[in-house]
Parts: structure tokens; sequence; C-alpha cells
């Protein structure tokens, strides 16, 4: 390869790479708005609650309010909760466990509107900036909560407060108000290997 066509390929390259910071920079400078964002973490693949957990960590670190609601989870240790907890964001934990284990569906609904009361209080608080509402979607699919009671409490949120839903199978009008939406897709679990769940990686 000549000196000539090294210093083409590299002119090429460079034209290329300013091509793409144009139109990055011109996003950035398009996205003026700041308000809150109502973001879903939804699909059958791993990693929806610790992504949820994560920006609630990013948001501890920036020295913003946090707190999270978690249902269908049980009583079992989640290492996410101790080290939140231990950093001023309260929990309001279902603490049902799994609705196949329970098969109890007036005691889930129960649980579900009790848990679902700390959410609206803290999506009400304007001191609140981030709220976490793990494992959502199932109690909207499942009708332990009415849709429009969720949609108002979102919508009437105060306008700077971050919202973060997870869960499967999300419900087409909490996709549609969301800002953010991910999908996450499985192509493989080693729990389908019969790897157990363990804790400090699973929970």
């Amino acid at each position: 390869m000549t000196i000539n066509t090294e210093q083409r390929q590299q002119q090429r390259h460079r034209e290329r790479q300013q091509k793409v910071k144009e139109a990055v920079d011109a996003k950035v400078a398009a996205a003026t708005e700041e308000r809150g964002v109502l973001m879903v973490l939804t699909g059958n693949g791993k990693g929806k609650s610790t992504a949820g957990f994560g920006t609630v960590a990013r948001a501890v670190g920036h020295g913003k309010q946090a707190a999270v609601v978690q249902f269908i989870k049980g009583n079992w240790d989640c290492g996410e909760r101790k080290l939140l907890e231990a950093n001023g964001v309260p929990f309001e934990v279902m603490a049902t466990g799994f609705t196949w284990e329970t098969q109890d569906r007036e005691a889930d609904t129960a649980a579900a509107l009790k848990a679902w009361e700390a959410a609206e209080c803290w999506l009400a608080d304007p001191a609140i900036d981030l709220v976490l509402l793990d494992e959502l979607t199932y109690m909207v699919s499942y009708h332990y909560l009415e849709l429009e009671r969720v949609l108002s409490a979102l919508r009437q949120r105060p306008l700077h407060q971050h919202v973060i839903i997870t869960g499967r199978n999300c419900h087409r009008q909490l996709i549609e108000l969301a800002d953010t939406v991910s999908e996450l897709e499985c192509v493989k679990h080693a729990f389908e290997a019969g790897i157990k769940a363990q804790p400090g990686f699973d929970y």
C-alpha cells in the first residue's frame, strides 16, 4: 500500500467521521427541552430490573432523591435494596412473591394496591427526582391495578420527575405514553441450562 493510498483512506475516514460528528452535534443542539423522562424496559430478556436499578444508582450518585416500588418480588435478600436503602432510597415491596406461587388473586390484588398507593405518593412528590416501578407491567396485565389509574398518576407527576417501568409484556398505552422504550431480547439464559439464580449476580 502506497503512502498516497493510506493518506486517501485516512482522508475519507476523517470526512466520514466529520459527517457523523455534525449529525450528532445537530441532534444535541436540537435537544433543548429539560423535563422528566418516562422510560419502559420490557421484553423477555434478562436485565430489565438491573438496568432500572443502575439508573437509580446513577441518580443517587448525582445527589438526586429516588424511590423504588417492587411489585412481584418477595422478601428474599435483594442486593440492590441493601445498597440503595443504606444510601437513603425508600422502598415499597409488594412482598408476596411470584403470583404463580401465591395462587391467591384476592391477596395479590390487595398487596398490589398497597404498593401502588406508595407509588402514587412518590409520583406526586416534587422532592422525588426518580421513581422505579419494578415489574409494574404484570400488575396491569393481570388487572390487579386499573390501567387508567396508573396512566393518570404518570401524566400528573411533577414535570421534572423521571420514572422507569420494568417488566414483560408492557401494555401498549404505557408504551405510547413513554418517552424511551427499550425491549430486551432473550438469546440465551443460564436458568434454561440448569444454572440457578445466585446472590450478587441475579439478585
